[in-house]
């Protein structure tokens, strides 16, 4: 089959790989009929990521149809069009059975990130992102093999198009809940830094729960100018503000903050030199800027919400400011299945568009260039999705904002 693999920073490229076959009872293999690049994707894309090795396949938003069961799967059948959760959880164990998917305590084979680790086993699995997550081949690739079906293959309706139920996969439940832990409802306020795709999700969900005021920070005028257009944002570019918190706090109710805020950007944000040094020398592991900006922003008693990657030591994490104000943090990976239902229904009704945000439709054959597309913000690029198989992807209706481009194969 054709898959999307690891060469070394900056360095993917389709190659041609063994098919996947049945490993467990529980397992299926799927035919991908799309798949996406993910911010996170980036991480490991640039390099950023321990522990993925030449020839790792990335991917871990994608979805198809059901080729063949493992003899111990009963929850889908050959067939079956189904959307994979990027988490893979057994269903069953102590953190499952409280819908904690992320943290199952069963899948992950490899150490997890935790630095100061000790005997606690590591949380879930994941999809094409590394050895310390499983090393588990991702979904940028023909066929996928998918463990514990019984509990992760959602089905979705045929009455739905893939772009509109793919995001489901990922960034969708991650926008989801990081609005949710954050707690906005009907008048809320909401600052989110970062208008990637996550970023852009969590606007539309924010505004589908009825938020009064949403922030939107970033540095990239073509993402601003898309969530201004699409979801009401107030856009602040923080290269042309160095206090985005500052500008943020002075247009809320009695100049107290907003009620939460989400960091959709993660240790890859654009900090100060001192952060640019020390991450280069390897003495801190993410940089804190965008997170100082989010308790900055935030209300007493509010909440700082965080799906963005994070991983070792941060320089100046104001701890103190926090614990003054009375913060609350939320964060983590995403517990993709107990959201699936109800986001499906929000789709279905039209209360959430989600392909909105896709810039992009290529071919597999085309994901190297489209990674370079993405990971250097060229061409407006916002998302990109890859369908296995063509070398030329169809435009959908459209309002004209989104590229279509044709691989020679």
């Amino acid at each position: 089959m054709r898959a999307l693999t690891y060469h070394g920073a900056h360095s993917v490229k389709v190659d041609t790989v063994p098919d996947p076959i049945i490993e467990e009872s529980d397992d299926i293999i799927l035919r991908v009929t799309a798949t996406a690049i993910c911010g996170s994707d980036l991480h490991l894309y640039r390099g950023k990521i321990p522990t993925v090795e030449h020839g790792d396949i990335f991917g871990h938003e994608f979805m198809g149809i059901v080729e063949d069961t493992g003899s111990a799967v009963t929850a889908v059948q050959p067939g079956d069009r189904v959307v994979i959760p990027f988490v893979i959880a057994c269903g069953s164990c102590f953190f499952c059975a409280m819908d904690l998917f992320a943290a199952c305590e069963t899948t992950n084979t490899g150490r997890g990130a935790i630095i100061n680790k000790k005997a606690i086993p590591p949380g879930a699995a994941l999809f094409g992102f590394s050895h310390m997550y499983g090393g588990v081949p991702g979904g940028q690739a023909e066929y996928v093999r998918v463990p514990k079906a019984n509990t992760g293959p959602f089905k979705v309706p045929g009455t739905l198009s893939d772009e509109k139920v793919l995001f489901l996969s990922d960034i969708l439940p991650t926008a989801y809940q990081a609005v949710t832990n954050a707690g906005i409802g009907n008048g809320s306020s909401i600052a989110i830094y970062g208008a990637g795709p996550v970023g852009l999700l969590s606007a539309a969900c924010a505004r589908m729960l009825g938020a009064d005021q949403i922030f939107m920070v970033d540095h990239h005028p073509y993402r601003l100018a898309y969530a201004q257009k699409t979801y009401g944002v107030i856009p602040i570019n923080f290269d042309e503000d160095d206090d985005p918190a500052d500008t943020i706090i002075r247009q809320t109710k009695g100049m107290r903050g907003v009620d939460g805020v989400v960091d959709a950007v993660g240790f890859e944000a654009k900090g100060s030199t001192t952060e640019t040094v020390l991450a280069t020398l390897k003495l801190e592991g993410s940089s804190g800027k965008a997170l100082r900006q989010c308790i900055a922003a935030v209300r007493r008693g509010g909440v700082v919400s965080v799906p963005g990657v994070y991983s070792g030591f941060i320089h100046g994490f104001l701890f103190g400011d926090a614990f003054d104000k009375g913060l609350t943090f939320k964060m983590g990976q995403t517990h993709v299945h107990r959201f699936l239902p109800e986001l499906l229904d929000h789709i279905e009704t039209g209360r959430l568009s989600p392909e909105v945000i896709i810039s992009h439709r290529m071919s597999l054959e085309q994901a190297a260039e489209g990674y370079k597309i993405f990971d250097k913000k060229e061409e407006d690029c916002r998302k990109v999705i890859l369908t296995p198989g063509d070398s030329h992807i169809a435009l959908p209706e459209s309002d004209g904002s989104s590229s279509v481009l044709t691989a020679s194969i």
